[in-house]
This record gives structure tokens, C-alpha cells and sequence, in this order.
């Protein structure tokens, strides 16, 4: 066991655990933010998706060790008011369902409009893949990413991630 330190949502934390002790139980568990779901636990439906140094990261399968001295953002983190363009356009376009899937789907799109300001379709379904649902609202995730990337290309921002 060693410590880690990190800092979440804006806020540094350390933690004394197994280096291998998968993130997302660190974030539950430990820091007690529930908003990253487990899903399989093998980082293959994307329930878990947080950001790691700004890039989306499955939490189940990320050893506490590797983010020492990262900075983790989650669904928590994102917006204060959970007004990110990708919240707002989930809301607008009524994406979920059950719901369960919807924060590590956010947490991907938003990740992927930093790299795709502009994605097409092609461009969405390929980031977007990784991550299941299985309420098959797929058509509606693509809406919201289309126009969640226009809010962000008219100007609207991101605002500052939360406290934890």
C-alpha cells in the first residue's frame, strides 16, 4: 500500500490503498462520488468513463497508482450546475432511459469533442462505440452530441468544474 495523490473535481485528495485498487471503487467508496456507475468491470460498456488528464478513462480497470498526481474529473465534476453543453443537450433531446449508462455516455462525448469539434456521424459512432446501452438509445446519444458540438462552436463554454 502506498499513498496517492490526486487531485478530483478541482480538489486534491490522497488515499492509502493497494496500488492496484481500481479507481472507480475509489471514487465511490473512498471519496463517495456515485455518479460513476459500475457496469463490467472490465472496461469494456463504459459505465465507468471519467476523465483522466482530460481524456475519458474506464475507471474499472485504472489502478489507483497510475493517476497519482493526475487531475480526475467525473459526471460530478463537470459542471457545477450540470449546465456542460453535453448535459443540457442529454436534457433537451430526453437521451435516457433508464439512465444507468448516462454518465460514463457524457463523460465520453464530452471527452470527444475536445478532439472532434465538428464530428460527423462516422466520427460519433466510432468514439461513442465503446460505450453500451442497452436501452438502444443511440440515435438519440448522436443527436445530443451534434448539438451539444454546436452549442460549444456558437460560443457556449464549459464552465468550470465543481468542487467535490
Amino acid at each position: 500500500m502506498t499513498i496517492t495523490s490526486f487531485t478530483i473535481n478541482g480538489r486534491a485528495v490522497r488515499v492509502d490503498l493497494d496500488d492496484e485498487t481500481p479507481l472507480l471503487w475509489v471514487i465511490r467508496d473512498e471519496i463517495g462520488l456515485t455518479g460513476t456507475k459500475f457496469g463490467c468491470g472490465i472496461g469494456m460498456c463504459g459505465a465507468c468513463t471519467v476523465h483522466v488528464g482530460g481524456r475519458a478513462t474506464r475507471s474499472c480497470i485504472t489502478p489507483i497508482a497510475s493517476v497519482d498526481g493526475a487531475e480526475v474529473t467525473t459526471i460530478e465534476g463537470l459542471d457545477p450546475a450540470s449546465n456542460h453543453p453535453v448535459q443540457k443537450a442529454w436534457r433537451e433531446i430526453q437521451v435516457p432511459q433508464c439512465g444507468y449508462c448516462q454518465s460514463g455516455q457524457i463523460m465520453q462525448a464530452a471527452a470527444m469533442l475536445v478532439d472532434f469539434p465538428n464530428p460527423t456521424d462516422a466520427d460519433i459512432d466510432a468514439v461513442m462505440t465503446g460505450n453500451l446501452c442497452r436501452c438502444m438509445t443511440y440515435v438519440r446519444i448522436r443527436a445530443a452530441v451534434r448539438q451539444a458540438a454546436g452549442e460549444m462552436a456558437a460560443g457556449v463554454v464549459p464552465t468550470a468544474k465543481a468542487k467535490a
